[in-house]
């Protein structure tokens, strides 16, 4: 039995649409892989930041504290 031309042309239209149907899968698969990737970024951003804020928070407590009184210093003569 020998396929005549408008079975080889349906042949193609459906590996063709097979295929388009394969690379949409991937792509979506790819898109959700992006997108908990961004997610974890994001995640990490924000703690880094509270990070920051807290390291800030310290410093800026550290240059209102006063300054202890120590030993006057010698005048050389």
């Amino acid at each position: 039995m020998a396929f005549d031309v408008v079975g080889v042309t349906l042949a193609i239209v459906i590996g063709i649409l097979a295929a388009i149907v394969y690379s949409l899968r991937i792509l979506v698969l790819m898109e959700r892989r992006i997108s908990r990737i961004e997610g974890h970024i994001e995640s990490m951003a924000s703690k880094i930041l509270k990070e920051e804020l807290k390291i800030e928070r310290a410093l800026k407590s550290k240059k209102t504290k006063p300054k202890k009184a120590g030993k006057p210093k010698r005048k050389k003569k």
